[in-house]
């Protein structure tokens, strides 16, 4: 079996690439390997998959329809698309909305596009976020839930993807399952992400800023429990004219100060805090209800923080000291 994969040098694909492979899948892999963050760390992400038996790489932007499309043709073999390439980050959406729009709809598109153009496509699975939620009160977070509140840009282009990928299922019966993902953590992540950045304060002395005193609360889920959720998804085709959305998480609701101790304890170090009112692009609280995706493929989160956070810092000291 072959998967395309999409955004496979990010901090997700990296896992999911993994676990694909090593359970004897073949992957053809794109990513345009952008300059968001540091590309060194997706380059070394890539240099593991490109170590691998079964793993083939395109670098190319999902949006570009000329590069992206004629895939399809080119590689009929693949059965199950993974999309993962998107622009990521909440604040960001504040500094380059056109990033957004260009990668998270306008990507999606494509995608949808390259898929409907699959002589064999069984299944695509897509990522949403948990970001879709909004200013939600209603915990835990539940698929049924509204979804037309976004209180940033990056939540609304997801939120249009979902609706997109919705129209697809209708009008060519495409088999989808789109994945609301929360709080993803862990080894290879992203430098833009509060744990690599609290780490790398904690270590340097520099203070570690938290909203609110750090009462807000995030579904913290650890990355491994998230490609294994993936796998159990695509695994699992919907039917062609009903696309599912489907939270993925660990469901559990921690504050963030209790995230920051267990970082404390791993590193050895105390932070230095700052307590700042919330932006108004962060919410509250984030807490996933998973009832569904645990019938569909028994998807059963294992990682506490306790034991997500000291494996994400030793993966991140040895990268500090040069990987």
């Amino acid at each position: 079996m072959t998967v395309l994969l999409t955004g496979a040098a990010g901090f997700i694909g990296l896992h999911v690439a993994e676990a694909l492979l090593a359970r004897g899948e073949r992957v053809l892999a794109v990513d345009n390997l952008s300059p968001y963050y540091d590309v060194r760390l997706k380059r070394a992400r890539l240099a593991r998959l490109e170590a691998l038996a079964g793993f083939t790489f395109v670098e190319a932007n999902v949006a570009d329809r000329e590069v992206m499309l004629p895939l399809a043709a080119a590689h009929p073999e693949v059965t199950r698309v993974v999309h993962l390439a998107a622009q990521p980050g909440v604040r960001h959406s504040l500094v380059d909305p056109f990033a957004y729009v260009e990668a998270n709809v306008m990507g999606h598109l494509v995608v949808l596009e390259v898929a409907r153009r699959l002589p064999r496509l069984e299944h695509l699975v897509y990522a949403s976020s948990s970001s879709v939620y909004g200013g939600n009160r209603k915990l835990p977070f539940a698929e049924g839930d509204r979804v037309d509140h976004p209180v940033s840009l990056y939540a609304a282009t997801k939120r249009a993807a979902e609706l997109v990928s919705e129209s697809y299922a209708h009008l060519f019966g495409l088999p989808q399952t789109g994945l609301r993902f929360f709080t993803v953590y862990g080894p290879w992540g992203r430098p833009d992400m509060a744990p690599w950045m609290f780490a790398e304060a904690i270590l340097t002395g520099r203070p570690v800023t938290l909203y609110d005193g750090g009462r807000l609360k995030r579904d913290f889920t650890f990355v491994d429990d998230i490609a294994a959720g993936v796998l159990g998804c695509l695994d699992h085709p919907a039917e062609g004219s009903a696309p599912r959305l489907l939270n993925i998480g660990n469901n559990r609701s921690v504050e963030v100060r209790r995230f920051v101790e267990v970082l404390e304890d791993a590193l050895g170090r105390r932070a230095v805090v700052v307590d700042t009112p919330r932006p108004a692009t962060d919410v509250e609280e984030t807490f996933a209800d998973i009832s569904a995706i645990q019938a569909l493929c028994g998807f059963t989160p294992r990682t506490p923080i306790e034991v997500g956070v000291p494996r994400f810092t030793s993966w991140y000291l040895s990268w500090r000291e040069g990987g």
